[in-house]
């Protein structure tokens, strides 16, 4: 379900914009490019297949986050062909960004932006070598993609995800990556914001998003926004920027998102997303969505539904903004038919509504 911004969380303004910061050029959202104590050794756990650390909760240094987790975060390179265009061009074209080791079977976290329309991908680690890479799956609503590399499973150190809902405003937090191709660059901040909605790069809304002031420059785009306990609770994707550098506002997609699209992506190769068809915006007395638009041709149009209908509920239980609606349909899947309570002209009216899928673009 597409939905304009929550003015409460909006900050794309006439004069600023937010930015991608991963492979390619720029677009309207304005797309970027782009690499301690004694370390505590997480123990092994096993998530399904996967051998994943888990969780480290003590407070380190940065110096100690660096020493533990700058091995496993990876310089991303990829080509692709450029279109021709009336004034000629064509050919091949790099992008660059950033990533890190998710499990010792070789797979790799990035943003979806940084290998879109990769022909050939290829990683490098903090030994100086690069390995080759195929992209496993790639979710361009929540713009992460996971890699298989073919690296051997001696320079696969993987990080741990923490729990990004216990994340809190003020916490300091580390950023490392490859801004403008400088490899293993760490950055530090604190968290300056919680639950911001950015927008992905197929224009639907990424909800929880954290906002940091750590330095993020082209090429950070798909690295490790990590706590100071030394685990990711983050995945670093746009800037708001009125120069296209770093003016200390980017946002990481949140540790939980990553960690559930992660792992769909490595079972099943994609994801897809349940679609209600319309754009929302919150009620001027904050009670129930407001359908700001009901595309033509989705379930919501075929259901009966209206411009200006006020969703009140889904399947009996209450909606309190356009934020929450997203959140409801977002957690149903395609072919899944809910109820929908509809206030229209002061009348309450239910709908059933048969979910399709998230169209890709």
């Amino acid at each position: 379900m597409q939905t304009f911004k929550n003015p409460k969380v909006a900050l794309a303004t006439a004069m600023t914009s937010a930015a991608l910061i991963g492979a390619g050029g720029v677009a309207a959202v304005t797309t970027a490019l782009g690499k301690d104590s004694d370390s505590i050794a997480a123990p092994q756990v096993k998530v399904g297949e996967e051998a994943r650390p888990a969780g480290v909760s003590s407070f380190l240094t940065v110096a100690d986050i660096y020493r533990q987790s700058a091995d496993s975060v990876v310089e991303i390179t990829v080509s692709s062909s450029a279109q021709p265009t009336q004034f000629g061009g064509g050919g091949k074209q790099q992008g660059q960004g950033s990533g890190f080791v998710y499990d010792n079977k070789g797979h790799v976290i990035t943003n979806h932006h940084v290998v879109d329309d990769a022909e050939s991908v290829s990683v490098l680690f903090s030994n100086g070598k690069s390995y080759k890479a195929t992209v496993v799956g790639s979710d361009p609503s929540t713009d992460i993609a996971v890699l298989d590399v073919d690296a051997p499973r001696s320079v696969l150190e993987p990080l741990a995800l923490g729990d990004s809902s216990t994340v809190e405003v003020g916490e300091g937090v580390v950023a490392i990556g490859s801004p403008f191709g400088l490899e293993q660059t760490v950055t530090t901040g604190i968290v300056s914001a919680l639950h911001r909605q950015i927008n992905s790069p197929n224009n639907f809304a990424i909800d929880d998003a954290i906002q940091t002031d750590a330095a993020i420059n082209h090429g950070n785009s798909g690295g490790p926004l990590l706590d100071l306990s030394g685990n990711v609770i983050g995945v670093n994707s746009q800037i708001e920027s009125k120069s296209g550098g770093n003016d200390g506002i980017g946002f990481a997609v949140p540790s939980n998102t990553v960690e559930k699209i992660a792992r769909t992506l490595i079972e099943d190769g994609k994801v897809e997303h349940a679609y209600l068809g319309v754009s929302t915006e919150d009620t001027a007395d904050g009670e129930g969505a407001n359908l700001a638009e009901v595309r033509t041709g989705t379930p919501a149009a075929a259901a009966g539904l209206r411009s200006n209908d006020v969703v009140m509920k889904i399947d009996g239980a209450a909606v309190a903004s356009a934020d929450e609606l997203r959140r409801l349909i977002d957690a149903k899947r395609p072919g899944d038919t809910v109820e929908l309570t509809v206030n229209r002209d002061g009348d309450a009216r239910t709908f059933d509504v048969k979910l399709g899928r998230r169209p890709t673009a």
